[in-house]
C-alpha cells in the first residue's frame, strides 16, 4: 500500500479538531506531497514539521497542514504550540504503540491536515481534541477503516454539521 488515508473529529465548540492525513511511502505520492506541503509556503498557510520538542522531530517524519488560513499571531500561536505538540505525540504515541509499524518510520511520512477555528480560545482543548483526532485519525488509516460495509451500514446518518 502506497498511500493510508485517515480521517477524525474531536472534541466540540471553538476548540474542535478535524483531522485529515495521509501516511504513505517517501518514494510514493505522499512523499511527493509532502515534499511539496513543506517547501510551498503561502501567507496564512506556514506548514511545519511537527516536532516533540525543539531538534526532536517524528518519526515518521510529519508535516502538519493549515486547513484554514491562519489569521493572526493568537491562530498561529495554537498551530504551532498545542497543536504541534498534540499531532506530534499521537504520531510518536502510534509508534510506540505499534499502530505505525516501528521498522518502518524512515521509509514514510505523513501529511497532516490540521483545523484551528479562529476564535479557539483553550490550548489544553485544543491539545487534547488535536490529539485525540490524531491518534484516531492514524488508526483509521492504518487499518483502512472505514471499511466500504461500515461506510455503507452509516451512509444515511445525520453529519453533524451539514447545516440544516
Amino acid at each position: 500500500m502506497s498511500m493510508f488515508i485517515g480521517e477524525a473529529l474531536d472534541g466540540d465548540g471553538n476548540e474542535i479538531a478535524h483531522i485529515d492525513l495521509m501516511i504513505g511511502s517517501k518514494a510514493g505520492p505522499v512523499g511527493t506531497a509532502f515534499a511539496n506541503a513543506l517547501s510551498t509556503q503561502s501567507e496564512g498557510h506556514s506548514n511545519l514539521l511537527a516536532v516533540i520538542t525543539p531538534n526532536v522531530a517524528v518519526k515518521p517524519s510529519t508535516v502538519m497542514v493549515t486547513k484554514v488560513t491562519i489569521k493572526g499571531m493568537k491562530q498561529a500561536v495554537q498551530m504551532f504550540g498545542p497543536a504541534q505538540a498534540a499531532v506530534a505525540k499521537a504520531v510518536a504515541d502510534s509508534v510506540a504503540d505499534g499502530v505505525i509499524p516501528k521498522d518502518q518510520t524512515e521509509d514514510l511520512v505523513c501529511v497532516c491536515g490540521v483545523f484551528i477555528h479562529p476564535q479557539a480560545d483553550d490550548d489544553k482543548k485544543i491539545y487534547e481534541y488535536n490529539y485525540n483526532a490524531t491518534k484516531a485519525a492514524i488508526a483509521s488509516a492504518m487499518k483502512s477503516s472505514p471499511s466500504a460495509d461500515e461506510m455503507i451500514a452509516k451512509k444515511d446518518e445525520v453529519h453533524p454539521f451539514r447545516g440544516f
